[in-house]
């Protein structure tokens, strides 16, 4: 079952707060970041032991193994591009199609248990090199081939938006 892709450019989250899931970047603090990607792993076991693992509650929208996969996706991409800025500037990131990635990697065909075990790697990985960011690395700069422009500090905001929003696709918390 093909989904509808997802069109919308979610970079305004760096911004303003999202009324779907209650992200505020006005909340967000530096010191707090690597804790609080740390914490979004949490839950996600249960989730992928669900018996509707692989269910789309509609046509358009992921199954929870497939959000799984995504966020697993999603950790490591944010990786990439933050261990990309941190080395080199300026830097223009790869294009990522989270649709294609779906389609290609076949999400909802993939063993739930591994995908846990590799979330809560990517996610742990991911966090950790943030805690490593050194106080004059945050201003860093990537951009995004359609020209949107991050900071060291606004893709850690633009990230970790995307990775608690999932946990309420799913029904977890946004935020443990």
């Amino acid at each position: 079952m093909t989904r509808k892709p997802d069109t919308k450019d979610w970079t305004w989250v760096i911004q303003r707060q999202c009324d779907e899931c209650g992200f505020d970047p006005a909340q967000f603090r530096r010191t707090e970041i690597d804790a609080r990607i740390r914490a979004t792993a949490d839950g996600w076991r249960t989730v992928l032991a669900r018996p509707d693992v692989t269910t789309r509650p509609d046509p358009d929208t992921w199954s929870p193994l497939e959000y799984a996969c995504h966020v697993r996706d999603v950790n490591a991409v944010m990786t990439e591009r933050l261990e990309l800025m941190l080395r080199t500037q300026p830097v223009t990131f790869a294009d990522w199609d989270q649709d294609s990635a779906e389609a290609e990697a076949e999400y909802n065909a993939q063993n739930p248990a591994t995908v846990g075990d590799q979330l809560e790697a990517a996610t742990t990985g991911f966090a950790e090199l943030y805690r490593t960011v050194g106080e004059n690395d945050w201003s860093r700069q990537g951009l995004r081939s359609n020209g949107s422009a991050f900071t060291v500090e606004t893709l850690g905001i633009y990230a970790l938006h995307d990775l608690e929003h999932h946990r309420v696709d799913v029904g977890l918390p946004a935020r443990t």
